[in-house]
């Protein structure tokens, strides 16, 4: 599905080195996690892997054809309503494609809505929705859900762990919160400091959002990403 091979990103301006050497393959139907200090380019890197940003170093193989990414602010159109900023990334499709959708992540009710009048779970769903609605076969989310409170999180992980079993979508996440990526990660990269590379990486294989986090496995995991978080 994607391939980063010896990714290496410089910051001429500042000769700043921000990526090292990132190598690694999301495959299909997978959800990876990424997790890492700030400022160790996580961002960085999903811009990249976006074609947002081509000044770098190495290769970005993709063999479909549509990357979706969903930022950590909504950025729907203020005066569109939530059905009008769905289908605005895909203008040919079917209307009954975007309803479909929209009922999928249960806001089809709020379809006539303007973002203003939308709670900041319902905007990031919407967020979601028109990602899967431009027919993204890699799904990019970058902290999309930071600014959400504990149980709406966890009502948003469920619902992109939903998304990733109905659609067999692959998903390439960033987060600072561990729990959250023990919570859904297939695989979880580490990053090291900057510049970054991969520190380490976890394989998880119970099913997503049926984990307990409180169970010996889970907190020796969890404290085996802080160690190596906390690496100089």
């Amino acid at each position: 599905m994607l391939k980063v091979k010896n990714l290496k990103k410089v910051y001429q301006e500042h000769s700043l080195l921000a990526i090292k050497d990132l190598s690694f393959t999301v495959h299909d139907s997978e959800i990876v996690m990424i997790i890492g200090p700030s400022g160790c380019g996580k961002s960085t890197l999903l811009n990249i892997i976006s074609n947002n940003d081509n000044n770098y170093l190495g290769e970005v193989i993709f063999d479909k054809s549509k990357i979706g990414y969903v930022f950590q602010e909504d950025r729907l159109l203020p005066w569109k309503t939530v059905e009008e900023n769905v289908r605005l990334v895909n203008m040919e499709g079917e209307r009954e494609a975007a309803l479909k959708i929209l009922d999928a992540v249960d806001i089809l009710p709020f379809k006539d809505y303007l973002p203003k009048n939308l709670s900041g779970g319902m905007r990031q769903r919407c967020s979601i929705a028109r990602a899967l609605y431009y027919g993204s076969d890699l799904l990019l989310l970058d902290e999309p859900f930071k600014s959400l409170d504990h149980l709406l999180r966890n009502e948003m992980l469920k619902l992109i762990a939903k998304i990733n079993q109905d659609t067999n979508i692959s998903i390439l996440y960033v987060t600072h919160d561990i729990d959250e990526a023990l919570l859904l990660a297939d695989r979880i990269f580490v990053l090291s400091k900057r510049p970054s590379i991969i520190a380490d990486d976890f394989r998880i294989i119970e099913h997503p959002m049926k984990r307990n986090l409180e169970s010996p496995k889970f907190v020796d995991l969890k404290n085996r990403i802080i160690n190596t978080l906390e690496r100089p």
